[in-house]
């Protein structure tokens, strides 16, 4: 019998280059699927609310020091900086969404925390990036609950805030797996100005709700009349006929923190405050599908 031994084979789970490979799909999915729902049951996530809007929002102390430093620039050196100054001069105006994000985030978790339950209830929810984003996880933070982050690999902007709590910072490669879990345990929507990112997350949830895939009533709040108002005007899809009058009713505007988070309030006590069936009763409360 020949003394010459030949090296084990890597076992499956243990070969990367197989769990890399297009016939390794399958369990990278999976895997997508069931460590978040491991971690959400360990944490004792029963349910979210998800924040949405621009990662490229900046808190107002930041994009005033851009200002400041923009406007310096131009006297100095005499030149033309037309441009970056009209930037420079929206990015404070619009600082006051985030700011808005981080209020409201806390209003919202100071409620929740407080909430007498064995799971932790309505868990500021969002992207994991900077902006809107990381404006939300803070304020969350700051009033002392815990925060998710569900971030994805892309090339530009997308890097997790620091405000996230750290067991809840997830990094995602399928963005359909992302959308599966902004989904999954969501009870209301708060939907802040933003672009192509935004409007995908908005009318995903809508259809979703307009075609009654899901049992579970989500509101959606849409942050910022002066925005969405020049953005987003639905009204004539429902005059000629492409959607249903009461469709729109699936959004509720608000312009500050305070009409905001009572409007949430209102709607989560209403219709979800006390789990309707058993599987809202599990942690996490997964979503009750129609099929």
């Amino acid at each position: 019998m020949s003394e010459h031994k030949s090296k084990a084979a890597p076992l499956a789970y243990q070969n990367e280059p197989f769990l890399s490979s297009p016939d390794g799909r399958i369990l990278r999915i999976m895997s997508e699927y069931v460590e978040p729902l491991a971690r959400f049951r360990r944490e004792q996530i029963q349910d979210t609310v998800v924040f949405f809007g621009s990662a490229r929002f900046t808190n107002r102390r930041d994009a005033q020091k851009t200002l400041t430093g923009i406007e310096g620039d131009a006297k100095k050196q005499g030149s033309d900086q037309h441009n970056e100054l009209k930037r420079a001069l929206a990015a404070v105006d619009m600082a006051r969404y985030y700011e808005d994000a981080r209020r409201l985030a806390y209003l919202l978790t100071d409620w929740s925390i407080k909430i007498p339950a064995r799971r932790r209830r309505f868990v500021v929810t969002t992207g994991g990036g900077p902006g809107i984003m990381e404006a939300a996880n803070l304020g969350a933070h700051e009033a002392g609950g815990k925060t998710i982050g569900l971030n994805i690999n892309l090339p530009f902007e997308q890097y997790p805030n620091p405000y996230i709590t750290p067991s809840l910072n997830f990094e995602f490669h399928y963005f359909f797996m992302r959308k599966f879990w902004f989904a999954y345990l969501s009870k209301a929507l708060v939907i802040f100005p933003g672009g192509f990112g935004t409007l995908d997350e908005l009318f995903e949830i809508l259809t979703l709700v307009q075609t009654d895939k899901l049992s579970k009533q989500i509101g959606v709040v849409l942050y910022g009349r002066e925005y969405w108002g020049q953005v987003l005007d639905l009204k004539p899809m429902a005059e000629w006929g492409a959607i249903a009058e009461k469709d729109l009713e699936l959004l509720h505007y608000a312009d500050t923190p305070a009409d905001a988070f009572q409007h949430l309030r209102d709607h989560l006590i209403a219709h979800h405050l006390e789990p309707t069936t058993v599987e809202e009763a599990a942690a996490p409360a997964i979503a009750k599908t129609r099929g």
